[in-house]
């Protein structure tokens, strides 16, 4: 990824440089709430789903690997249906990509709201599903749904966060990826020199890296405490309402001719 957003000190205050640059109009800010979301659901699967990601498959190869070899207390079903539905998500949102005819604004607007329309199938089930995670915290409880339940919410939720994952990667906003901060905490550590040498676009980077980690971080920790202590209905509830917000931020927005619509070239 080779495009960056200028430098603060050229006329851009920081908050500007992080929300709302010229460039890439509300479209960081979005991308936030996004990766808020991302906390918010694999949270949800790890403490409610079993050991599971919605939204990082790197961790469900990984178990699918140890559900093969017999290691207690990983699905296979529910890793293999996550991959799955994640699949199913980026190959929509690739619909989606060629439909927009690269307006940006039109791109999130779609894909913000096929997220949320599917987020609300999973919020469904699990409150029909009449499983204790409907009204029990997970602390008190070794099982909040049952092993169907489980597999059809990670594979409904592994597709809106394959969605997410597309239209973030094809927006290329630097370091907003949404899901995962493995390049983010990289870039923090390769691009160490540029902060000694006090250059203010290695600042406003280092700024932009370590509000996407904590907004990730908030989400886990919110939705953590939800599930364990409220109910993981709570917690997918939550991520809908956040999806919910996203939706009408980004139509909004595709409402407002604007240059950041249209990358450059």
């Amino acid at each position: 990824m080779t495009s960056s957003i200028e430098p603060a000190s050229k006329g851009h205050g920081l908050s500007r440089t992080l929300i709302a640059h010229p460039a890439y109009g509300p479209l960081p800010a979005l991308l936030l709430v996004l990766t808020a979301v991302t906390g918010v659901v694999d949270a949800v699967s790890i403490l409610s789903l079993g050991r599971v990601f919605v939204a990082n498959m790197t961790g469900n190869v990984v178990f699918v690997g140890f559900a093969l070899v017999g290691a207690p207390g990983f699905s296979l079903s529910a890793s293999l249906f996550a991959v799955a539905g994640f699949l199913v998500g980026a190959s929509l949102a690739g619909t989606l990509i060629t439909r927009s005819g690269g307006d940006r604004g039109s791109l999130l607007r779609a894909g913000v709201t096929a997220e949320f329309l599917f987020a609300a199938v999973a919020l469904i089930i699990a409150a029909t599903s009449g499983a204790p995670g409907v009204s029990h915290g997970t602390s008190a409880m070794p099982h909040a749904f049952g092993p169907a339940i489980i597999d059809a919410i990670a594979s409904v939720l592994a597709v809106a966060t394959g969605i997410q994952n597309a239209v973030a990667r094809k927006l290329a906003i630097p370091d907003m990826t949404t899901t995962v901060l493995t390049m983010t905490l990289t870039g923090i550590g390769a691009d160490i020199r540029g902060l000694r040498e006090g250059s203010a676009q290695a600042r406003a980077a280092l700024a932009r890296r370590l509000l996407s980690i904590a907004t990730m971080l908030a989400g886990a920790v919110f939705s953590a405490w939800l599930v364990l202590h409220v109910s993981p209905l709570s917690a997918l509830i939550l991520a809908t309402a956040l999806l919910a917000a996203a939706t009408a931020g980004a139509t909004v927005a595709a409402t407002r001719p604007a240059p950041w619509r249209t990358p450059a070239k």
